[in-house]
């Protein structure tokens, strides 16, 4: 039996894309994967497990920006030196940005 918790499928994403902190201007590291409920980050430095973080990113390089809550799930060592993965789930985002993820990746999926 797996420990598989997550509701809707996880997506790689086709090229980097940058995740900024909204309230500090900083990035805190670059997607690894995204879905309808979360995603998994690669970060120089290390997520607080448990934490709430507000943050944004582009999905389309030049596209509109997208702005969304986050709860840290979980954080490990990534296989490369220095870097950390972290899951997180997407616990605020409004409408408007929720329709624009679901069409990102209703096309990245396709």
């Amino acid at each position: 039996m797996t420990d598989e918790r997550r509701t809707a499928p996880r997506i790689p994403v086709p090229a980097p894309i940058a995740v900024t902190d909204s309230i500090t201007g900083e990035t805190i590291g670059r997607m690894g994967n995204l879905s309808r409920n979360g995603m998994m980050l690669i970060c120089q430095q290390a997520l607080r497990d448990g934490a709430l973080y507000q943050v944004r990113f582009r999905l389309n390089g030049n596209g509109e920006e997208i702005e969304t809550g986050l709860h840290a799930m979980w954080t490990e060592q990534a296989s490369t030196g220095g870097q950390q993965w972290s899951g997180l789930r997407i616990i605020s985002i409004s409408a408007t940005d929720a329709k624009l993820l679901d069409e990102w990746l209703d096309h990245v999926a396709a």
